[in-house]
């Protein structure tokens, strides 16, 4: 069961999202915060796996709340309805594990729930725009040097079409620990999925 907190200065908003998530057998809503500060308190207190967090909201925003939950066993994905380019990078840097408009279908809402939980880093397609256009892609570039020598062991077996768990069983490390050097991967290669970091592995000799 994947626990799910979510954090929105709209009552509407948070009451639409809990009544569709709480139909999906695999999702159970632990709790709702209305600003900033709140959704760091609560998800403290109520240990979700997931949390829903808008950018633009009262007492601490978004990218504060991010802040406070740095280092937390938490996955985020931002689900915002402002269609600001200059947000999504702050966030992803932040520590955001997916970036998504409040537009986003549903459906596709609750595989990126999953997905982020299963360890991987998901963005709307205008978001990862916004990460790969122009600056970013030499960004990227340069970022395939910085990964560690286990994140490079990660993306090389992760192009092979290994899983966390396969992952994990051949490096003799917990899943856990995979999950994380797998979005430190997403993260500095600046790539929206594992297809597309087991693509930059390819292209750079690294798988």
């Amino acid at each position: 069961m994947i626990r799910v907190l979510i954090a929105d200065d709209h009552p509407v908003v948070r009451q639409g999202l809990r009544t569709f998530l709480e139909i999906q057998e695999d999702i159970d809503v632990v709790g709702e915060a209305a600003d900033g500060a709140e959704a760091v308190e609560l998800a403290g207190a109520l240990t979700p796996d997931v949390l829903l967090l808008d950018l633009k909201m009262p007492v601490l925003d978004g990218l504060g709340a991010l802040a406070e939950l740095s280092g937390r066993d938490v996955r985020v994905i931002v689900l915002t309805s402002v269609s600001d380019r200059g947000d999504v990078a702050p966030a992803m840097r932040a520590g955001a594990a997916g970036f998504l408009y409040k537009d986003v279908d549903p459906g596709a809402l609750v595989q990126a729930i999953r997905a982020v939980h299963g360890g991987q880093v998901l963005l709307a397609p205008e978001a990862a725009e916004a990460m790969l256009a122009g600056p970013a892609d030499r960004e990227r570039d340069a970022a395939g040097s910085a990964l560690t020598d286990r994140e490079r062991e990660v993306l090389r077996l992760l192009a092979a079409g290994r899983s966390n768990r396969e992952i994990a069983r051949e490096l003799t490390v917990a899943e856990k620990t995979v999950k994380t050097h797998v979005s430190n991967v997403l993260m500095k290669l600046a790539v929206q999925d594992r297809t597309q970091a087991a693509l930059y592995a390819v292209r750079h000799g690294l798988s």
